[in-house]
């Protein structure tokens, strides 16, 4: 494994931002693109204004527990194996879902017992809106109660507890750690209206840039 410490050493000749540092519970990666994934999602986390950075899984608890179903977060894993992990309210309480990383993308674990193959993607916020546009009664599976999830049969994705109730994972409403300028919501409006890779040609140079920077619709 690489450590972080000596990937931050062998990548110093790159133009990385020194402000935006990755925090040092993020022990270890698997190979420079994993960090390059990791270095690019955070940027864009911090920007979303629903990522709670180090906070805890009881922290995470105390925040959604008078939140409605479908409240999230994104917040750093607790556990050094992985690097994100997404709370959210749920019809009982609030689970927390460890976001899995592989060399180069992100996906919720799937139950151990689906035939289906779980979805893979370059960042947590495509992650995050992939099951937010699943629509009530989508869910993840995992057979371990606060684990990961990802994957089902079509449409459907659940949690499963540990004591193997099928809890659906409904992501409707971020809960926002952060304020949003006029200038990120309109941002987040045209990503959500606006096929971008067909019509960028139309837009000024500044806006393509500004709009490439979150390319999220959340």
């Amino acid at each position: 494994m690489v450590t972080y410490s000596k990937l931050n050493s062998a990548m110093s000749s790159g133009p990385l931002d020194s402000a935006m540092r990755l925090p040092q519970r993020y022990k270890t990666f698997s190979c420079k693109v994993q960090y390059q994934l990791v270095f690019s999602t955070v940027r864009k986390l911090q920007e979303c204004g629903f990522y709670w950075g180090a906070i805890t899984g009881k922290e995470a608890n105390a925040l959604l527990s008078s939140e409605s179903v479908g409240t999230f977060l994104v917040r750093d894993s607790s556990d050094n194996r992985h690097f994100f992990t997404l709370s959210v309210r749920t019809a009982l309480d609030t689970k927390n879902l460890r976001i899995q990383c592989d060399a180069g993308s992100f996906f919720l674990q799937t139950d151990a017992k689906s035939a289906h193959a779980v979805p893979h993607f370059d960042c947590v916020l495509q992650l995050v809106h992939y099951y937010m546009s699943q629509g009530k009664g989508a869910a993840v599976g995992n057979a371990r109660c606060g684990g990961g999830g990802g994957g089902g049969s079509g449409n459907s994705y659940y949690i499963y507890s540990g004591a193997g109730v099928k809890i659906p994972l409904e992501l409707i409403k971020p809960l926002s750690s952060t304020l949003s300028s006029l200038q990120h919501l309109c941002r987040k409006t045209v990503n959500g209206h606006l096929d971008i890779s067909s019509r960028s040609d139309q837009l000024p140079h500044t806006l393509k840039e500004f709009l490439q920077e979150y390319d999220a619709p959340i």
